[in-house]
């Protein structure tokens, strides 16, 4: 489903979460909205949402579906997912955004994925009442002004802990990945804040330029450049949550100027960025 842009009228604020003592969690909700909607993106972060009302779309991957009340969807880190209404009804919602590394430890203190790396799920969304109502409670604990920290702390290890628990890992990958494509990414995250050329990005990784386009797409479900503007928009999440001047992330961040920063923020985030800087 395409984005559609928000006017003034139409707009549904987001609520956004953050506390500077529990820097691995970010957390959003939106109520009723009828045109939140996304484009195709993903986040460095691993993500789980709970849909607390109406339906809507969700992709994830090659994985297209509809969703409603009482599910939970299961996003990997780098997974390109987007989550749209559905013929304009209102949907709500609330996501969780965790530091991949917070969570790769606590899998390791679980006993999961020893001495190895993050441990994806196959899960893409599930029905389990246990993990909707505990993502329930651990919002509620969270946006509670009164909680303190060790509250809030506690209930997002009880909540991850039973994340681990309840979903199935992925599959083991087969065979290296192709370290020319894995390569190109890197490049193009490592340099993502000026313009890049395609030249220069197949010098970089060694590959013709149309493999490049050729099997980008296939490897990380974007093409090279909205991977680029993807990465472009994380770092400017990263730079709103310090609270910098919108104008100045929009020029660093290699966006023409703050006007382009807010159109295309809003298209990945359905938010403004001083929405979601707050």
């Amino acid at each position: 489903m395409n984005s559609v842009p928000l006017t003034v009228k139409e707009t549904i604020a987001p609520t956004f979460w953050r506390d500077e003592t529990l820097p691995f969690i970010e957390a959003r909700s939106i109520q009723g909205g009828r045109q939140v909607c996304y484009a195709k993106h993903a986040h460095d972060t691993f993500s789980i949402g709970a849909i607390t009302g109406g339906r809507s779309t969700y992709l994830n991957g090659r994985v297209q579906e509809h969703v409603g009340a009482g599910a939970v969807v299961v996003i990997n880190p780098e997974d390109v997912h987007a989550c749209n209404p559905i013929d304009n009804q209102p949907w709500s919602y609330r996501m969780f955004y965790v530091n991949v590394s917070w969570l790769m430890d606590l899998q390791h203190e679980l006993g999961f994925s020893h001495n190895c790396g993050f441990r994806a799920f196959s899960t893409t969304m599930t029905t389990r009442p246990d993990l909707y109502a505990g993502l329930n409670r651990l919002y509620a604990v969270c946006t509670d002004e009164h909680a303190d920290h060790l509250k809030k702390h506690s209930a997002a290890l009880t909540f991850f802990s039973e994340v681990q628990q309840a979903l199935s890992p992925a599959p083991a990958l087969t065979g290296s990945p192709n370290r020319k494509l894995v390569r190109a990414a890197e490049y193009i995250r490592e340099n993502c804040t000026r313009s890049l050329k395609l030249a220069e990005i197949c010098a970089a990784a060694d590959l013709s330029a149309s493999y490049l386009i050729r099997s980008f797409k296939d490897r990380y479900g974007m093409t090279p450049h909205a991977y680029l503007i993807n990465c472009r928009i994380e770092y400017s999440r990263s730079e709103l949550r310090r609270g910098r001047a919108i104008a100045d992330v929009a020029i660093e961040a290699g966006f023409s100027d703050q006007a382009h920063l807010q159109r295309t923020f809003r298209q990945f985030v359905a938010a403004t960025p001083r929405q979601y800087r707050g």
